[in-house]
């Protein structure tokens, strides 16, 4: 059962707990096996997907008992597996800057730790590791990202090299910024890219990185802050659209690349919790009791492997449903899912009671307000 903040916590931790454990002792490219041609990025891809979920729950002041003492012992732990994830000399220094861009990818995802936690993961590091962190951030820069939601990536990067450094290279942030009000189709959806693809993709990356970057950067020019009450519009209505996709039983629909993300698919909606930009008509704990089925489903038939590691598939181990770029480190993108731990627990999201979510209501034969589409 996944129903209290117990039980989340728990979760997100036993997922990341193989991982981080490794990287602080410096034996993660020992573990983490996969196939020569993942290999150069496998180990950034886990590390960074983790911490961007993790992020909130280690920013989060105020937590009291056993969790607060859990927190600590996280929060030391993410600044050793920094350290040595940056560190040249260490036997897990990663891959930043070699191979076709997938470095960039997951550089990003780290990056975008640091914006949701800037001071546990970036004030409160040492100089040493905090000036080896922009320098691997940096190295990102010779990257040519696609037209697609790779934009977003190094204007993540710089979003976080802004809050290290005090300052950044702008035209990646304005670039993406451009593409995407160009690429907005309607309804809370953005193309990937020039076309519209069904997947999950404006919730895995488009609009959690887009309207946390727009945050950084709206007190530094007028346009991003134009710009984001417009991407919380659209990311408030693409949340309402994912809690109606889980079904009564926590199923989901299962279409487009990169569904061994599992849960990770709720990225959007896990955002828009966090930051309080769920609709008027979607209480917070009717979002808690959605995405709890969901991990309920999950679980279900095991996602573990006997090493603690995350398995290929939606369900237990389905390795076929894995396109040609996903290993084992990328799966780790689920953790994204737990954001809401970064609320207080006296919030609404973690105090309210038990409440059905949209699907549930109208398969059991409630009778709601029709949906509409929203510009």
């Amino acid at each position: 059962m996944v129903k209290t903040r117990e039980d989340w916590l728990g979760l997100m931790l036993k997922t990341a707990q193989p991982v981080l454990e490794s990287l602080k002792d410096r034996r993660l490219n020992k573990v983490l096996r996969v196939s020569p041609d993942r290999a150069p990025y496998a180990c950034l891809e886990a590390f960074g997907r983790i911490m961007t979920g993790i992020a909130p729950w280690l920013e989060l002041d105020g937590l009291e008992g056993s969790e607060a003492e859990t927190q600590k012992i996280w929060r030391d732990l993410a600044i050793e597996c920094i350290d040595a994830a940056t560190d040249p000399r260490s036997p897990d220094f990663m891959n930043f800057d070699q191979g076709y861009g997938q470095s960039l990818v997951d550089a990003a995802f780290l990056a975008h730790s640091i914006v949701r936690a800037p001071v546990r993961l970036c004030e409160n590091l040492d100089p040493r590791v905090r000036a080896n962190l922009s320098a691997a951030l940096k190295s990102t820069r010779k990257f040519t990202p696609y037209e697609s939601n790779w934009l977003l990536f190094p204007a993540m990067v710089e979003a976080a090299l802004l809050l290290i450094e005090g300052e950044c290279d702008p035209a990646p942030v304005r670039r993406a910024a451009e593409a995407f009000e160009r690429w907005y189709v309607g309804d809370g959806h953005y193309g990937d890219g020039e076309y519209f693809h069904f997947d999950y993709y404006n919730s895995f990356v488009i609009h959690p990185m887009y309207v946390d970057i727009l945050r950084v950067f709206e007190n530094k020019d007028g346009f991003y802050a134009e710009l984001l009450p417009k991407a919380k519009r659209r990311e408030a209505r693409y949340a309402a659209v994912l809690e109606r996709l889980i079904a009564p039983d926590g199923t989901y629909p299962v279409a487009g690349r990169s569904v061994c993300y599992r849960y990770g698919a709720f990225h959007a909606l896990a955002h828009a919790a966090l930051i309080k930009n769920l609709p008027e008509n979607l209480p917070p704990e009717q979002v808690r009791c959605a995405m709890s089925a969901v991990f309920e489903r999950t679980l279900a038939d095991g996602i573990f492997n006997e090493n603690g590691l995350l398995k290929t598939g939606i369900v237990g181990s389905q390795p076929s449903l894995a396109e040609g770029y996903i290993c084992t480190g990328s799966l780790y993108l689920c953790e994204a899912a737990f954001l809401p731990l970064g609320l207080s627990p006296a919030e609404r999201f973690w105090s309210g009671g038990e409440a059905d979510w949209t699907s549930k209501k109208i398969w059991s034969g409630e009778n709601l307000p029709a949906d509409h589409a929203e510009d």
